[in-house]
């Protein structure tokens, strides 16, 4: 029997049941995304298992209270009726349905005693780039992948990264740069650092840019990260020197799969702060704390700091990196990501006046 967080991650993408354990409490989750119906017919042999998803997609269920509509990504377990089939939770777990699929309801949600589970449940689905829907029973048959919440809790955790390997690498920007790789121990997710110029004595200017294959690679228009990804490569070719680094957090850290679903619920209507929520999913679910490891890995704990996000500086601060300045990173907007930016200016904090 597996007992590793990634195994769990590739269990539940792969459509298999994997078991949650806190002490001498065991529950079985099956992921309502890639569930069919042979597999949750062998999973509810005989009871029909419970519906767990979070707080934000309840609420647009109607079945929060105000405490829990506060935490989007918490934990809520709701009763099966018998007219709960495999399509209507998938239209539960999937609000990108909800105008196509109209839901019956009403639900009824049920006390959840196992929140340590439930909450690392919602954990694993996050690392997996997953709704936030599962299929929930008492641990029953035997699953092939058992995890403990002290097991989910310590996963991708930023301590265990290092540097993997290192090489010139001449770019657009500048033909004098290093490309660094990273790797993490536990979760065998890789970041990469590209140093431009050489240090001289002072301070680097560093920009912490997430991974977004629609900007980066396919030139979007709805978002500003490609542009702000080359003009801070040349930014830095400018300065003595400078430090980017790639984090592999796609879409606030919610994954591709997720961000594209995001997306979908933009074109109807929703920013991308509602989208999230309305995913179920958190607003930014970004770990910072890696950039921070990076910069240790790499020597530098004082930066000038390229970015809007004010959240970017006081975790970098809070893990021992030094912000000696916060240079602005502003560019222009265009007729399809004006609200975009808009919405990281009023509802993220974002600073961009």
């Amino acid at each position: 029997m597996s007992r590793h967080p990634a195994q769990a991650i590739d269990a539940l993408r792969r459509g298999w049941p994997v078991r949650i354990c806190a002490g001498d409490v065991a529950v079985d989750v099956l992921a309502i995304e890639t569930a069919d119906e042979h597999r949750l017919k062998v999973f509810e042999p005989e009871t029909p298992a419970r519906i767990l998803i979070s707080a934000g997609r309840a609420e647009t269920l109607r079945l929060t209270n105000q405490i829990e509509a506060a935490e989007p990504d918490r934990a809520v377990l709701v009763e099966r009726a018998p007219w709960i089939d495999l399509a209507v939770a998938t239209a539960m777990a999937d609000p990108v349905l909800d105008l196509a699929t109209p839901l019956k309801g009403p639900f009824r949600a049920v006390a959840l005693e196992q929140e340590a589970i439930a909450a690392a449940a919602l954990r694993l689905a996050r690392h997996a780039g997953m709704l936030p829907a599962f299929f929930w029973r008492k641990s029953g048959a035997d699953v092939a992948v058992t995890v403990t919440v002290e097991e989910v809790a310590g996963y991708a955790d930023a301590a265990d990264l290092f540097i993997a390997a290192r090489a010139r690498l001449p770019v657009e920007a500048s033909t004098e740069c290093e490309i660094v790789a990273f790797r993490g121990a536990s979760d065998a997710s890789e970041h990469v650092a590209l140093v431009i110029g050489q240090p001289d004595g002072s301070l680097p200017v560093v920009r912490l840019h997430s991974e977004c294959l629609t900007g980066d690679v396919f030139g979007s228009l709805k978002c500003d990260c490609g542009p702000q990804l080359h003009a801070a490569l040349h930014e830095m070719a400018q300065a003595s020197w400078g430090i980017l680094l790639y984090l592999r957090q796609e879409g606030r850290g919610i994954g591709l799969i997720n961000k594209l679903r995001a997306y979908a619920l933009q074109d109807q209507g929703f920013d991308t702060v509602d989208a999230n929520i309305r995913l179920g999913l958190a607003v930014d679910a970004r770990d910072f704390g890696i950039a921070a490891r990076m910069l240790a890995l790499l020597g530098q704990s004082e930066v000038r700091l390229l970015t809007n996000n004010p959240n970017k500086v006081a975790v970098l601060e809070a893990m021992g990196v030094t912000v000696a300045e916060r240079v602005p990173h502003q560019l222009p907007s265009n007729p399809f990501n004006a609200a975009y930016l808009a919405t990281k200016k009023d509802r993220t904090g974002h600073m961009l006046d």
